[in-house]
Order: structure tokens, then C-alpha cells, then sequence
């Protein structure tokens, strides 16, 4: 794919992340509408998970939701970017590009949080440890843009299965939200405009990267595809006999074809008709002679 193609396909995440912003906008303008207060489902959430607390799940909400900061999202990123990268140096690059980008959501985030400074569920619903503000939801937020990578990388670089796990990975951002629910340290709302800050963010960065960066955008969306020795169409001479062609690793034998002159392209030298090598092989030879009459 050529720079001009990826610079026009740069659109469809600008796009998408224009989308992500307005909706972004109106859950903030309704946050602060209601100074902090409880939106859509959050009360309705929050009594539900209340009363659906064995201390198996718990320990599994607990333990997933530790999943969505630290370490865990920073290796997952920095994976997306040695699976983007194609050479030594690619890789490298890809994998700093990729953790600036988380680094950067968490700069913008935490600014926001700051400044609408939406204050948690009552400390006597939380059944784990948290800290600081509550919209938007950092392990959701946080989670979400390693999703997103990672996702992108299987997407372009996985040979198969990857749809798969693509879902996978989608599936532990989302249930590492809900979990921030579960456990009564957030807001419903709070998780939702987690997803939609992620979306808004990682739409922008891949319309940065196309936009100044067409080269890179444009290998990311062939997905570095090249042609395997084994996938290339062996050249083949027309002559009797089954015809052997490879393509993409597999091996078809066509049916016998009519003897006929190669074509100039495909002639190779010393390659004749077996019907001519029939003919000179009934030709008479000439009687051997004993070389020690001599």
C-alpha cells in the first residue's frame, strides 16, 4: 500500500475518534450537570454488585482488575510494538512508539480527572484499594489503550487466530472495567468514559501516524505482508506429462497437457519434446568396436 492510499484511509479514525470526543463531551457536561452525582445505571450497578459478592468472585474481580495497571498493560503494549515492528530496529521503535502512547493518555487523563474531580462510591462498598478521583476510570482507561495496541498488532502481524484473539484481549479490557464496578471503587459512568477516552485517544494517535507518518501507517495497514518463495508460481513448460504449479504452500497437478513448442520465455536450453527424444532413440547406433582387435 502506497502513502497516498494510507493517507487517505486516515480519515476513518479521525473519524472514529471525532465520535468518541462528542459522546466523551456530553458524559463530562452530564458529570458535571450533576456535580458528581450518580448518571445512568450507576446506582441500579452498584446495589447489584453488592448483593453478588461470594468471595470466589471477589478474589477473581480483585485479582483482574490488578491486571489493568502496573505492569501487566505496560508489557502488553510494549508486545504490540515488537509485533508491529518487522526488523530489530522496527520493533524497537514500534515498541517506545507504542508506550509513549499509553504514557500520554495517562498526562491527559489525569489532568481531567484533577479538573472534574467526580468523587468515588462510599468507602464502605470498596472491596479493594483506590486512589485519587473517579471519572475516568484509569484501569479502564488504562487497559482499554493496551487492548487497542495490541489488538492492532494481532490484527496486522498474527498468522492465524486472530480473530480470536483479538477478542480475547478485548474481552480482559472490558471485564477489567466491569470489575472497577463489581468491586465498588467506580461508577458506571466512570468505566464508560474510560472506553470512550481510549477511543478518542487511540483514534487520534492513528490519524497522527498516518497523517505524519504515512510510511509507517501504510506498513501497519498492509500488515508487512510479503511474497514467500514457496507462494511464487514456479515457471512452467508446456510439454507432456502432469504440470506441477506451487502456490501459497500448496502443490497442484494439473492434468496432462499436448505436447507443444515452449514458449520463448520458458524455453531453457537442452529441453526438447520427449517425442523427439523418442525418435532419436530408434535411431540405429553404430555397432561397438573391440578395441583390442587394434
Amino acid at each position: 500500500m502506497n502513502r497516498e492510499r494510507a493517507v487517505a484511509k486516515a480519515g476513518s479514525p479521525l473519524l472514529g475518534s471525532l465520535v468518541a470526543f462528542v459522546l466523551l463531551a456530553l458524559l463530562t457536561l452530564a458529570v458535571v450537570a450533576r456535580q458528581g452525582g450518580t448518571l445512568f445505571g450507576d446506582r441500579a450497578l452498584l446495589d447489584w454488585s453488592l448483593a453478588h459478592r461470594p468471595d470466589l468472585a471477589v478474589t477473581l474481580a480483585r485479582v483482574l482488575t490488578h491486571t489493568g495497571t502496573g505492569f501487566v498493560p505496560y508489557a502488553l503494549v510494549a508486545l504490540a510494538g515488537l509485533l508491529l515492528g518487522r526488523t530489530a530496529r522496527r520493533r524497537i521503535q514500534a515498541a517506545a512508539a507504542c508506550l509513549v502512547c499509553l504514557v500520554a493518555a495517562q498526562a491527559v487523563r489525569f489532568p481531567l480527572m484533577a479538573l472534574l474531580s467526580r468523587p468515588r462510591p462510599a468507602m464502605a462498598y470498596w472491596a479493594t484499594d483506590a486512589g485519587h478521583w473517579s471519572f475516568p476510570s484509569g484501569h479502564t482507561t488504562t487497559s482499554a489503550v493496551a487492548a487497542g495496541l495490541l489488538v492492532l498488532a494481532v490484527r496486522t502481524r498474527a498468522p492465524r487466530r486472530r480473530n480470536l484473539i483479538a477478542a480475547g484481549v478485548g474481552c480482559w479490557a472490558v471485564l477489567v472495567g466491569l470489575s472497577r464496578v463489581y468491586l465498588g471503587v467506580h461508577w458506571f459512568s466512570d468505566v464508560v468514559g474510560g472506553w470512550l477516552f481510549a477511543a478518542w485517544w487511540l483514534g487520534l494517535v492513528a490519524y497522527g501516524v498516518a497523517r505524519f507518518a504515512p510510511d509507517a501507517w501504510a506498513e501497519v495497514l498492509q500488515g508487512g505482508r510479503t511474497v514467500r518463495p514457496g507462494a511464487m508460481p514456479a515457471p512452467v513448460i508446456p510439454g507432456p506429462g502432469p504440470k506441477v504449479r506451487y502456490g501459497h504452500g500448496k502443490v497442484v497437478i494439473a492434468p496432462e497437457a499436448p505436447c507443444g513448442a515452449p514458449p520463448p520465455s520458458a524455453a531453457l536450453p537442452g529441453v526438447e519434446c520427449h517425442d523427439r527424444t523418442a525418435e532419436a532413440d530408434r535411431l540405429p547406433l553404430a555397432p561397438e568396436r573391440d578395441v583390442s582387435e587394434r
